[in-house]
């Protein structure tokens, strides 16, 4: 992806999404460490409502850490953008508002490399949308599996469980959680209640 001519223009997205717990926040770390090496200026996003391990920083799993600027909205994450900023990431994709899909084309126009990581599907097994339309618009896309912990197949669905059962359809879309609330499945294995 980044084998430029001199008289190439910068700018792209890339999109790392998958079920949870497949490693989609250790690969975004990965790449935007990687391109820090070849001095890129970085700036890094993340919805202000995912305060799961801290509020300035994208933590994966394996407790890997990135500095990264909270915002409430694809607007405010805009108005932050440093002028110098050459690469935005932004974290959990899925918790910004539809504007995000606009936002990231706008950035990646003006030649900025945009890598975003989110889950492409809710806990009912539904796209989000817009990690379905950032997906299309993307020049490179990689989609990453889990396990499944109930059979070991390749997992590619989120359960959600309330007190350690599956979730009604009719739950809000969002639930910040972990391993707590969430789980890796395969289709066969995933289940909603309606």
């Amino acid at each position: 992806m980044y084998f430029l001519n001199s008289n190439a223009k910068m700018g792209w997205i890339e999109v790392i999404t998958g079920c949870m717990f497949a490693g989609k926040t250790e690969e975004f770390i990965r790449r935007l460490v990687r391109l820090s090496y070849a001095k890129f200026e970085i700036q890094v996003f993340k919805p202000a409502i995912d305060n799961r391990y801290c509020e300035n920083k994208v933590v994966s799993h394996t407790q890997n850490a990135v500095e990264a600027i909270p915002v409430k909205d694809s607007a405010e994450l805009l108005v932050k953008v440093k002028k110098t900023a050459n690469v935005i990431g932004i974290d959990e994709i899925q918790f910004f508002d539809n504007n995000i899909v606009k936002v990231a084309d706008e950035l990646a126009d003006k030649g900025i490399i945009v890598i975003v990581n989110g889950l492409d599907k809710d806990f009912r097994g539904e796209a989000f949308l817009n990690v379905e339309q950032l997906m299309v618009r993307a020049e490179e896309v990689k989609k990453l599996h889990a396990i499944c912990v109930k059979c070991g197949n390749l997992a590619n669905r989120t359960q959600r469980l309330i007190n350690g059962k599956p979730a009604n359809y009719n739950d809000p879309i969002v639930l910040i959680g972990e391993k707590d609330k969430y789980e890796a499945r395969c289709r066969h294995c995933h289940e909603v209640v309606y």
